[in-house]
């Protein structure tokens, strides 16, 4: 069965409820299966190591793990309309990939997660973007044939699947956000089933 790669970080919980509504429609594609995964914390000064295992939520990413995808869903909450430093460090040290052809090929998309409808998601889907695209990834978002996108009152873009938390940090994504996510992961996964097959 061939797997898609569901890598995110979330601090708040946002981008990986996103994460999981992705893998939910990634697992309504037969022969195609979501592996969950998150990218490890950053710091600036260490003052001791981090967990190995994260306490909670998915397993941290390995090296294996993009070798054996067969396509890539890549998540980060925004910075200043841009990822994350923990998911920009971590394509950063990706050079033996990139230079080995590791993601060449393979499909992928992005999705985000903002407190305010104008935090930057589509900035911040498009600098996710680019790194996958020197990576030789296959890039695909969310057409306008899925009737959410042109309905949805919160997130939801062309480029990827996205959230807004608002003031009050709300994790939870709207029915429409989750319809999309959904969607995303659906498409994603039937790429995959075809360019598996």
């Amino acid at each position: 069965m061939a797997e898609i790669l569901v890598l995110y970080y979330s601090r708040g919980g946002s981008v990986a409820r996103l994460a999981r509504q992705i893998a939910r429609g990634i697992g309504e594609v037969e022969g195609v299966s979501a592996r969950l995964r998150t990218v490890p914390p950053v710091a600036a000064v260490t003052q001791s190591a981090a967990p190995p295992v994260p306490e909670d939520g998915a397993p941290y990413v390995e090296a294996r793990d993009l070798v054996e995808c067969a396509g890539l869903a890549l998540g980060s909450p925004t910075r200043f309309g841009n990822m994350a430093a923990p998911v920009k460090h971590w394509l950063d040290g990706l050079v033996g990939e990139w230079a080995s052809g590791t993601l060449v090929g393979k499909p992928a998309a992005v999705f985000t997660s903002t407190a305010t409808m104008h935090g930057g998601q589509e900035s911040t889907l498009l600098t996710m973007m680019v790194p996958l695209l020197h990576h030789g990834c296959v890039l695909m978002g969310i057409p306008y044939t899925e009737p959410a996108l042109s309905t949805t009152r919160s997130g939801g873009t062309p480029y990827g699947a996205s959230h807004v938390a608002g003031n009050d940090d709300d994790p939870q994504p709207t029915d429409e956000e989750a319809q999309l996510a959904r969607a995303l992961g659906r498409r994603l996964a039937a790429l995959v089933a075809k360019v598996s097959a």
